[in-house]
């Protein structure tokens, strides 16, 4: 993700997208938000609302991965 020049509020939400550390599915499910994310930095400018639509993604990325945890029962 290019982040060159970019907010320090941009950036800081940026790095909570990362996902290479996350075993699958989680990573794969994780990927998702961060093309998003990458997209919408890409192509709106720095701003409030940058930054809180960054968050909300954020927080439904969090959502989803939560989602794709293992069940008690095993399942996922």
């Amino acid at each position: 993700m290019d982040l060159e020049g970019r907010h320090p509020a941009t950036v800081s939400i940026a790095r909570f997208f990362a996902y290479d550390h996350l075993p699958e599915p989680m990573r794969t499910i994780s990927m998702y938000s961060e093309a998003l994310a990458e997209a919408m930095i890409r192509e709106l400018p720095d701003g409030p609302e940058l930054t809180t639509g960054l968050r909300k993604l954020l927080e439904a990325k969090d959502c989803f991965v939560r989602a794709a945890l293992p069940t008690e029962d095993g399942g996922g």
